[in-house]
């Protein structure tokens, strides 16, 4: 035991005398990186989230950040504010940001370069006579591995252009979400409109019918006028029902998209005067065609497919085995020696044939996704193109319509007021032209999804990276507070 103590003193003495040792020390107690846990409790989760409102002073400071929201909260929302907001909520979003920052975490992963290992160890000679030296014999190697071919920096671009395809899917989805809130918010719209023009509708046959029926006593009409009237009365509220029912489902739809309450609208002012009236601009088919080049998932496929070329030159540049070097120590008895090891996989048996396939195939369907999806816009730019413009033809021939049975309605309500009509010839003019504004607000509702899709194709105008790319600072509870 006293020969293994005396040993042992000798192998640390060494060590410590050198620079060695005072360097090995400094890096085992660099600091690290600690763990902290962040447990998800469902019941504060779900609190957190019915408590989230429009009027947050935290989302006030997002969008005032951001050059909006100069009075908070806003008098009215608009479709605008409405899909600001929901880039500040959404949840879609915060999938796609944390999703941005695994792979942003993979370029760190890629570039770090592999650490040296350290081997200690000890020999005994059993030969040796005890009373002449220590037949123990410490020694200690170092495992350095050296990288060759330039496979560090081929992994680093491959997950520069994962990272960069995971930004550019975040813009999607930020696109994707705003294409909910409008479509929700559109929807809202039409059925609060219908839900005003069935109750003037309703009205209007509701008057009709008191007429008929008094004529009917009289003798005047049929039963079967009075009949068709009241069957008319009856249809005029069942789609008043399906309108309020649409209407409370498109009020979910829009909270949902947002990433609120449906509660948390109950409080706000809703502006659809946007919605009213439709505008089509077409653009050239030279925009057109610089929009489908810069759209965020065309671009984001383009570097999935990059980053598949980089796979694949990292797989032929693993024919080339890495090296490592392997300097030792050892006390041999009182004597030091030195030794270097160099080691390296002979590529006799596998020269990696199967993982370049594998990545060769990968990036040929990375290459024919890519033409599909280019192949898929294109066909969406001039689908959407088509239909906005014939929504708007729609719109304006409605419109023209519209316009003429106002001055009608007018000119029967002048003849009316001197008794040169009857009252039932002024409510069917009336009918006719609610009938025709439901046909409008219809039209009017397929131009302005058609104007949205013909955005969400372009992706324009609104510039969604200031907005989708930072991650909301939301502290839990703060909701309560704002309230």
């Amino acid at each position: 035991m006293h020969l293994r103590q005396r040993a042992a003193a000798i192998a640390i003495g060494r060590l410590r005398g050198g620079r060695g040792g005072a360097l090995l020390l400094a890096l085992l107690s660099s600091a690290c990186v600690r763990y902290h846990a962040q447990p998800i409790a469902p019941a504060g989760s779900l609190e957190d989230f019915e408590a989230r409102s429009l009027d947050d002073a935290e989302l006030g400071s997002f969008l005032a950040a951001r050059g909006e929201a100069a009075t908070w909260p806003p008098r009215r929302w608009d479709l605008r504010t409405l899909t600001l907001a929901a880039f500040y909520y959404s949840p879609a979003l915060d999938v796609a940001r944390a999703q941005w920052a695994v792979a942003r975490g993979g370029v760190l992963t890629a570039g770090a370069r592999p650490n040296p290992t350290l081997t200690a160890g000890s020999g005994y000679n059993a030969t040796t006579p005890t009373s002449e030296v220590t037949p123990w014999i410490p020694e200690a190697a170092l495992e350095l591995p050296i990288e060759v071919a330039g496979k560090r920096g081929i992994r680093i671009a491959e997950a520069t252009q994962r990272s960069e395809a995971a930004r550019l899917n975040l813009l999607t989805s930020a696109w994707q979400v705003r294409g909910r809130v409008r479509g929700a918010f559109l929807t809202l719209y039409v059925a609060r409109r219908t839900d005003s023009l069935l109750a003037r509708q309703r009205d209007i046959r509701t008057e009709t019918v008191r007429i008929l029926e008094a004529q009917r006593q009289a003798g005047e009409v049929s039963p079967i006028d009075v009949t068709q009237a009241r069957v008319a009365l009856a249809a005029s509220r069942v789609a008043a029902l399906d309108a309020a029912q649409a209407a409370a489902r498109a009020r979910s739809d829009l909270a949902d998209a947002i990433g609120v309450s449906p509660a948390a609208l109950d409080s706000v002012t809703l502006d659809f005067a946007e919605l009213g009236a439709v505008e089509v601009v077409v653009p050239e088919a030279e925009t057109r065609r610089r929009a489908l080049l810069h759209r965020s998932d065309v671009l984001a496929s383009l570097a999935e497919y990059e980053a598949t070329q980089k796979a694949l030159q990292l797989e032929v540049r693993k024919q080339y085995p890495d090296i490592s070097l392997g300097p030792g120590y050892q006390l041999d008895q009182t004597d030091t020696k030195w030794t270097l090891m160099l080691s390296l996989s002979l590529p006799i048996l596998n020269r990696n044939r199967g993982p370049i396939a594998e990545a060769a195939a990968r990036r040929e369907a990375a290459a024919a996704s890519f033409l599909a999806l280019q192949s898929r816009v294109l066909g969406e730019v001039e689908t959407a193109v088509a239909s906005a413009r014939a929504a708007a033809t729609q719109v304006q021939a409605a419109d023209t319509l519209l316009s003429a049975l106002g001055r009608q309605e007018a000119t029967a309500q002048a003849a009316y007021d001197v008794g040169e009509i009857s009252r039932l010839d002024l409510l069917g003019l009336q009918a006719e032209a609610v009938a025709t504004a439901l046909t409008r607000l219809d039209a009017l509702s397929r131009a302005q999804s058609a104007v949205g899709a013909l955005e969400d194709a372009m992706q324009t105008p609104l510039d969604m990276e200031k907005w989708a790319l930072d991650r909301p600072q939301r502290t839990p509870g703060s909701h309560e507070d704002a309230r």
